[in-house]
């Protein structure tokens, strides 16, 4: 099939698909003699495998190791471990991104709990003696890392 038929049936742009021929991404192509590309059917699922695997946070040098030249030869195994990782990955900056909303809506407390005398430059300094206060009463940094682990 031609470019644009791809194209069409995995909904990426032509120059995106050239742009994954280009850095080995989608490999089963051909030239005809007149130059133009021909792609294999599997070509969409190559592709679409690729669009789903970014959409799900792999990286390109990620997917490259992934997928096989043949998608017959598919190490299940392999597959399985390389998706577990990616599972733990996503689970751990969930965690890191549900600590870090956790303590700005702490601060947002604390700011908007300023005392309706006081002016916006006077509660700026006390939420920040506060923070300072918390920050001296936590273990190091490398402390909480092995707790977590």
């Amino acid at each position: 099939m031609k470019i644009g038929e791809l194209a069409e049936r995995t909904g990426l742009t032509t120059s995106r698909i050239r742009f994954y021929e280009r850095i080995g991404l989608l490999k089963s192509v051909e030239r005809q003699n007149n130059g133009y590309r021909s792609y294999p059917d599997d070509a969409v699922l190559v592709l679409k495998l690729i669009a789903t695997g970014q959409s799900a946070g792999f990286s390109l040098d990620e997917l490259r190791t992934l997928l096989p030249r043949d998608l017959a030869n598919w190490e299940h195994g392999t597959l399985l471990d390389t998706l577990s990782r990616k599972v733990k990955d996503i689970e751990a900056l969930q965690a890191q991104l549900a600590q870090s909303k956790a303590q700005l809506v702490e601060l947002m407390g604390q700011i908007e709990a300023k005392p309706q005398d006081m002016d916006c430059a006077a509660n700026a300094r006390r939420v920040l003696s506060e923070m300072r206060l918390a920050e001296a009463e936590m273990p190091p940094i490398s402390t909480r890392a092995r707790r977590r682990h």
